[in-house]
């Protein structure tokens, strides 16, 4: 067994000669060094950990400091999505399964409001310049006609869009807040993931709305129906786990209100910005039989 002299640091011949050659040369103690190192590296990890352990009580805590409103970077949050997050939430809004949650499934936690607007915003161009080229292609054939640009239908889009994706999201946010503290529920969702539930909905009025077009009724209340039940279907999925629990008469009146207000959209305009060729074609031609029975006397020679 060795002694604990054997086990101790000891001078070889090599570095005395070493040094008794050159005297001015620098010498390392490892010993020292290295409990040098050892300590600093000790410290620097302690003062990482120490950062990350706070950093992760913010996060937890959630007392992470936000910029105000009135600062850009707030807004810049509600459009900090891409490509990828955008088409599928496109794609979740035009194939809704039973079971999946619209929120839970394509938001998880990140509402955004740039899927939204855009959507808005096509939708209110599509509905008036399909509903302006409808009007033309339905009085194609009549001489009495003479087509106007309708430039005002574009306000009228924008102002109805726009009011149902903010007011009704509005209200649904405010009533399910009010039913959540009143029956101490804990599933409510947040404003702007109401806002981004119903404008991602509003996408498949665009197609729609394209194909409306086409100057047939029958065609035009088949696409329509086929719209508001895709749509629709978005909307109770998502919003009837949160009402399912209140008492039945709120839950069925509550998703009749939502499903009833959406439909008056889609009809709404279908009824002023696509008029059929026959309500068209009488209301440009307001001459009656008399008034022919009196131009003609008028006319008649003597």
């Amino acid at each position: 067994m060795a002694s604990p002299d054997d086990l101790k640091f000891q001078e070889f011949e090599e570095a005395t000669d070493l040094l008794a050659a050159d005297p001015g040369a620098s010498t390392l103690s490892i010993s020292s060094s290295s409990a040098a190192v050892s300590s600093g590296d000790v410290k620097v990890d302690l003062s990482d950990d120490e950062d990350n352990q706070q950093e992760s009580s913010e996060l937890l805590g959630g007392e992470k400091q936000t910029s105000g409103f009135w600062t850009f970077e707030y807004y810049q949050s509600f459009f900090n999505v891409d490509t990828v997050q955008v088409l599928d939430r496109i794609k979740g809004s035009v194939m809704p399964l039973p079971g999946r949650n619209f929120v839970r499934h394509h938001i998880r936690n990140n509402p955004d409001l740039y899927g939204p607007f855009w959507i808005c915003a096509t939708l209110v161009f599509s509905v008036a310049i399909s509903g302006n080229l409808s009007t033309f292609l339905s009085n194609k054939g009549d001489p009495q006609y003479h087509y106007r640009p309708q430039f005002h239908k574009v306000t009228i889009a924008a102002v109805a869009v726009f009011l149902y994706a903010w007011l009704v999201p509005l209200g649904v946010w405010g009533f399910m807040t009010w039913r959540q503290n009143a029956e101490r529920q804990t599933s409510a969702y947040s404003f702007l993931e109401t806002v981004c539930v119903y404008g991602y909905s509003l996408f498949i009025y665009i197609p729609t709305s394209i194909l409306w077009s086409i100057p047939f009724g029958w065609l035009q209340w088949l696409l329509i129906l086929v719209a508001m039940v895709i749509s629709g279907s978005v909307l109770v999925i998502t919003f009837w786990p949160v009402v399912r629990d209140d008492t039945k008469t709120t839950a069925f009146a509550t998703m009749a209100t939502i499903v009833v207000l959406h439909a008056l959209l889609a009809i709404g305009c279908k009824m002023y910005f696509f008029q059929t060729g026959e309500l068209t074609a009488s209301s440009s031609s307001p001459t009656t039989p008399a008034m022919l029975n009196h131009t003609a006397l008028i006319t008649k020679p003597q």
